[in-house]
């Protein structure tokens, strides 16, 4: 129940706060959880769904950014290879190590003596800077091991590669659970749930906000909000600027976005057994080759965006410099055809006023974050990445805690999230017989949902109808959908099929013929009635077909056998 967001509505209208935070992504959800961790009154408030935004389109994953190293952000990197640890710690059930490949190219079986030395220069500081923490250093291995584990590879090319270790999550379950940790602490938390003012005192200090709960302002389900608040927090991403100018009356324009996209592609077009590292030719940049169950995805590009934040596209030209850096390196071509899934994300870069920063390629800016109090009380979050979000949580409540005069020192450090407790009993042996499920579904929940895989587990026990899958090519069931209808704060069908469960993003044509099947599953615990299961059907496809139109790829089979 406390997970609720009705019940979450009702408390924002009767209980004072300590802190409000707007908006829903990692950063926010991670500022909710700090500071009710310190046991301050919090609310949080997200105008769509939760991880909506950038925190869902990211590369999802939990690493340092071998990168930033060659721009000296060498504290940043520091910083976030200390919270990759945490993270292992405190949400095992959604992040894990990832072994990746970096193979190294050359001619004629040779490769430059200076690139190979830089190569393993860099990675040795990876490892001293605090990559060695999980008990695994990096290694060089020969180009017929760099080839075993990506066949697809050009053996005429490979040299030899290296293997270093990061760490995978599911970006938007990963911001879920931290809502959920957020409301078990004790904090109001409410998606679908826009901020539309500020409230001010005689004196022009911040005294709360006025919210609309609804799809929007042309779609209220229940009247305007006015929240008490003592300090208000803009953790808004992408849209930072656009809730500054609630404050300001001027859009102070400190963000620049960048836009990232990816792709994804059936596994057996790459057969990677572990993720890579592949460089763009003549561009100074690489990719991530991520495998994920039988799909792969690839990503990502980092070009500066002036378009509407809202929707951000992939288009042709994003969707060609992915395939055209891939297949330089591949023996089998990957085509258009071959793209089942994308996404595009921004990332919310902190740009300065000097003219050298605002004319700096968005790939060599930095990732560091920022925590500003403005005249009337608002502190803003800017900028950062996923892996530093605990850390960028924390100084944004310490500053807080300034204003407040109370809550002390973050609590996070060690906090499990939602879902961590009983996740390892459920991959003892036995654990599956006793929940009457096959032993590898099991696991599969359990990395997906924790300990509240016991849940899930318990409804295909009871229905096994339930556990068929719930779209085809992929491995996620009915009882998946309908656990995120009754627990997970679903208010769309989107929220279900792209964040809840990542089927938009592994099988976009195959998501959108499952559409009305999957709605009316979910229907009756939502209270939707036929006129809204169509409307969401409708929006659903729309969206979808928009997507595979603007980066003009041409329809994917939707059946294929079920992978892992």
């Amino acid at each position: 129940m406390a997970f609720d967001r009705a019940a979450a509505l009702r408390r924002l209208a009767d209980e004072p706060l300590d802190v409000l935070v707007v908006g829903g992504g990692i950063t926010g959800a991670g500022v909710a959880v700090d500071a009710a961790a310190r046991g301050l009154r919090t609310g949080l408030v997200e105008r769509h769904d939760f991880a909506s935004g950038t925190s869902s389109k990211s590369s999802k994953l939990v690493h340092g950014g071998l990168r930033y190293l060659q721009q000296r952000e060498f504290r940043l990197v520091y910083e976030a290879l200390a919270e990759r640890q945490r993270l292992r710690h405190t949400a095992p059930h959604l992040v894990r190590l990832l072994p990746f490949l970096i193979p190294v190219f050359g001619k004629g079986g040779v490769i430059n003596p200076k690139l190979a030395k830089a190569l393993n220069s860099a990675l040795w500081m990876y490892d001293l800077t605090g990559g060695a923490r999980i008990g695994k250093l990096h290694e060089q291995i020969s180009a017929d091991e760099a080839v075993a584990h990506m066949p697809t590879l050009r053996r005429d090319r490979v040299v030899s590669g290296f293997i270093y270790h990061d760490a995978q999550t599911d970006d938007a379950r990963l911001t879920l659970a931290l809502a959920r940790t957020a409301a078990d602490l004790g904090a109001a938390v409410a998606n679908w749930t826009a901020l539309v003012g500020l409230e001010k005192g005689p004196d022009g200090a911040v005294t709360g906000a006025t919210i609309q709960p609804g799809r929007g302002p042309d779609e209220p389900d229940g009247p305007p909000i006015t929240v008490r608040a003592s300090v208000v927090v803009n953790a808004g991403g992408v849209w930072s600027d656009a809730v500054a100018a609630l404050d300001l009356g001027h859009d102070p324009a400190t963000i620049r976005p960048a836009k990232g996209i990816h792709i994804t592609v059936p596994w057996d077009k790459v057969r990677n057994d572990i993720a890579a590292v592949v460089p763009v030719p003549k561009d100074r940049r690489s990719v991530f080759v991520v495998p994920q169950g039988d799909r792969t995805y690839i990503g990502t590009t980092d070009t500066d965006y002036d378009g509407p934040v809202d929707e951000p596209t992939c288009t042709a030209e994003d969707v060609r410099y992915l395939l055209d850096a891939m297949n330089a390196s591949l023996t089998e071509p990957l085509s258009e055809a071959d793209v089942v899934g994308t996404w595009a994300g921004l990332r919310p870069l902190v740009s300065g006023a000097s003219t050298a920063e605002k004319t700096t390629k968005t790939k060599d800016l930095s990732r560091r974050h920022k925590v500003a109090r403005s005249a009337s009380g608002v502190i803003s979050v800017t900028g950062g990445k996923l892996t530093t979000y605990r850390k960028m949580a924390a100084d944004t409540v310490d500053a807080a805690v300034e204003v407040l005069g109370r809550g002390g020192r973050s609590r996070t450090r060690r906090l499990r999230l939602h879902g961590a407790e009983g996740h390892a009993e459920l991959l003892e042996a036995g654990a599956a017989a006793r929940l009457g499920v096959e032993a590898d579904e099991l696991a599969r929940l359990a990395g997906r949902y924790g300990g509240d895989a016991r849940a899930v587990a318990a409804m295909i026990a009871g229905d096994p109808a339930l556990g068929m899958p719930l779209v085809d090519t992929l491995p996620f069931t009915r009882a998946e959908a309908l656990y995120a209808a009754r627990y997970e704060m679903v208010g769309s069908l989107d929220d279900l099929l792209s964040r809840r469960i990542p089927a938009r993003w592994q099988a976009r044509d195959a998501t959108a013929d499952a559409a009305e099947d999957a709605a009316g599953l979910v229907a009756g615990d939502l209270g939707w009635d036929e006129a809204r299961i169509s409307a969401e059907v409708e929006a659903l496809r729309s969206s979808i077909e928009r997507e595979r139109t603007d980066a003009e790829l041409p329809r994917t089979a939707t059946t294929a056998t079920t992978g892992a």
